[in-house]
C-alpha cells in the first residue's frame, strides 16, 4: 500500500517545520511509520533541522531544493517530490505517512493533487488578523487551516476569536484549528484530524 501524503504549506515563518516537529513524537508513539520531505529554496536547512532534532531517523528525512519559486515543485511540476516519495517507499517498506513541507510561499500556494492526498495551510497571528479576509487559495481551499502562534495575539493586537471566525466563514465548513506550537497547544487536535481523516486503518 502506498504511503499517505500530506502537504504542509504556508508563508515563511508561519510554523510549518515546528508543526512537523510537534507531530513526529506523537506519530511515533502511535506506531505510525513516517517520513518527511522538506522543500526549501536553495538550501537544506529545514531538512537538516529535522534530522538534527532526534525526533525521527535522519534517513527518513529528504530535502528537495525548489529554487526561486517554491510553489513550482509542489504544484506545477512535483516530479522532484514524487521521486523523493518513491525513494522513501522503496527504502522503508512499512512507510504509512509522508509529510511534505513546502518551502514557504504566499497565500496563493497550493499543492498538486498528483502529489498529496490532503494538504494543510499554516498561517500565524503575527502576519495580521486580516489574513483570512484576503481569501487566498491556501486560506480557502486547504483541507485544514492552522492558525499558529495564538500566544502572540496580545502582543500584536489580534483578536484570535475574530480571526478564527473569519477564517471559518470563508472555508465552507473545512476545519480551522488554533495552535501554539511552542507550548504544544492544539497539536493533539491536529493529530486527531490526521488520524481521523487521512491515515488508513
Amino acid at each position: 500500500m502506498a504511503a499517505t501524503r500530506v502537504g504542509i504549506g504556508g508563508p515563511v515563518g508561519s510554523g510549518k517545520t515546528a508543526l512537523v516537529e510537534a507531530l513526529l513524537p506523537r506519530l511515533g508513539a502511535l506506531g505510525v511509520s513516517t517520513a518527511v520531505i522538506a522543500n526549501d529554496l536553495v538550501t537544506q536547512e529545514d531538512a537538516e533541522r529535522i534530522r538534527a532534532g532526534g525526533l525521527i531517523d535522519p534517513d527518513r528525512v529528504l530535502a528537495v531544493e525548489a529554487g526561486a519559486c517554491p510553489h513550482t515543485v509542489i504544484r506545477e511540476d512535483p516530479t522532484p517530490n514524487l521521486q523523493a516519495i518513491e525513494d522513501l517507499e522503496r527504502r522503508f517498506a512499512d512507510l504509512r505517512l509522508v509529510l511534505i513541507e513546502s518551502g514557504g510561499d504566499n497565500l496563493a500556494s497550493t499543492f498538486s493533487q498528483d502529489l498529496v492526498d490532503q494538504w494543510w495551510f499554516v498561517i500565524d497571528v503575527a502576519g495580521g488578523g486580516d489574513v483570512p479576509r484576503k481569501r487566498g487559495p491556501g486560506i480557502v481551499r486547504a483541507d485544514l487551516l492552522i492558525v499558529n502562534k495564538v500566544d502572540l495575539a496580545p502582543h500584536v493586537g489580534v483578536d484570535v476569536e475574530r480571526m478564527l471566525d473569519e477564517a471559518s466563514a470563508v472555508r465552507d465548513g473545512r476545519p480551522v484549528l488554533a495552535t501554539d506550537l511552542r507550548s504544544g497547544a492544539g497539536v493533539d487536535d491536529v493529530l486527531a484530524v490526521l488520524c481521523r481523516g487521512v491515515l488508513p486503518g
